[in-house]
């Protein structure tokens, strides 16, 4: 059996997160590690006991010769360290979102093409204990046909938490209903439709957005249907963050950790008849609780493992991450011009920005990239 070769570009929180999880896995070993800042190089280097530590991404490569290299690090770097990584012919993994716009992640994966090599995008809840339970129990026809699918998620300002949190439920999404074929969107800022004065760019360097509530239904095939919301809280609230799947026969509920099973498609709080069934989270047969790896992230790992010894894309794949990325450009896009996006869109520009330029305006001024300072910048432009 062969043991695949990894390197980590990237050894801040997520990059840690990455490192742990193809460390405890037995069949990818960590050959080297890239950052540069030494502080953090030495700290993840000493903790997964790898003494290869570079700061030039290029040259880790050309030594160590891996066969993955993750790239944990923030968005606005995804597209030049994918190029710059694809051009040595590896197999990549990027942390999500895979790219800040359509064009970026279309010249990822043409080069990843060219190379013959696979792109995988880190949506680790798609792939996680619970949601193989939720998979699991779907395949088995516990819920029978499905009907509509619901997602949610924590809190935050609403086109910041599209582009973090909302990728992940998307892609959750994507997995039961496939590539959705259109969305329409309900979006306000400050109460009020928003217009091109409310583009800003985001926290944490995804980008550019808008929007402080969303709602976006998506039209799938076989009339299915999807509502994602992504709406501001004053105080966060991860219990939001859920994923439910309504079927002809039963639902299943999707957060985080854990899966349900209602046994019935209509839930009526009777005593009766709203008996949800807690469903077993599937581990890898590998995987150690005891260890640092958390199980999704392990389970991604275990993932990749499988889909290159099969040959075949990451269930989590380049190709999925730029589906997610159609889906939050088309939020954006019907949110601008009040319309129905189809999907995938013919134009691959960022739907802000050509909204922007058609009202005469500039780019947005900077704003800080830390969430909490980000949001009080934003409460002074609303002039809270």
């Amino acid at each position: 059996m062969r043991t695949y070769r990894v390197n980590i570009l990237g050894c801040r929180g997520r990059g840690t997160a990455a490192a742990r999880a193809y460390h405890a896995h037995p069949r990818t070993e960590i050959v080297a590690l890239c950052d540069l800042v030494e502080e953090l190089l030495n700290t993840l280097g000493d903790e997964v006991d790898v003494s290869a530590r570079f700061t030039d991404l290029d040259e880790m490569i050309r030594q160590t010769e891996p066969d993955i290299v993750a790239i944990p690090t923030g968005t606005e770097f995804h597209y030049d360290l994918c190029m710059r990584v694809l051009e040595h012919g590896v197999n990549i993994e990027v942390e999500k979102p895979m790219c800040v716009d359509l064009i970026q992640a279309d010249a990822v994966i043409a080069r990843a093409q060219e190379k013959g090599v696979r792109t995988a995008v880190h949506h680790q809840g798609r792939v996680g204990a619970s949601m193989q339970a939720i998979a699991g129990a779907y395949k088995e026809g516990k819920i029978g046909e499905l009907r509509y699918i619901y997602g949610s998620g924590k809190g935050y300002y609403g086109g910041y938490g599209l582009m973090n949190i909302g990728t992940h439920m998307i892609n959750n999404m994507l997995r039961f209903g496939g590539p959705p074929r259109s969305v329409v969107t309900q979006a306000t800022t400050d109460g009020h439709p928003i217009t091109p004065d409310d583009i800003v760019p985001s926290p944490s360097g995804m980008g550019t957005i808008a929007c402080e509530h969303i709602t976006a239904s998506l039209q799938f095939d076989n009339n299915v249907t999807g509502t994602l919301l992504q709406h501001r809280f004053d105080n966060m609230d991860s219990s939001a963050y859920a994923m439910e799947l309504y079927g002809s026969e039963g639902r299943l509920m999707w957060r985080g950790d854990q899966a349900w099973w209602l046994p019935q498609p209509h839930f009526i709080p009777d005593g009766e008849h709203d008996r949800w069934e807690r469903l077993e989270s599937i581990y890898p047969e590998s995987y150690q609780p005891d260890s640092s790896a958390a199980e999704a992230d392990y389970w991604f790992v275990e993932e990749y493992v499988r889909a290159l010894d099969e040959g075949r894309e990451h269930e989590c794949s380049g190709l999925e991450g730029r589906r997610v990325l159609e889906v939050l450009m088309g939020v954006f896009e019907s949110a601008a011009h009040g319309t129905r996006v189809d999907l995938p869109q013919e134009n691959r520009e960022h739907p802000l920005h050509s909204w922007r330029k058609e009202a005469a305006l500039k780019p947005p001024s900077e704003m800080p990239r830390p969430y909490w300072d980000w949001l009080s910048t934003e409460f002074e432009r609303l002039g809270r």
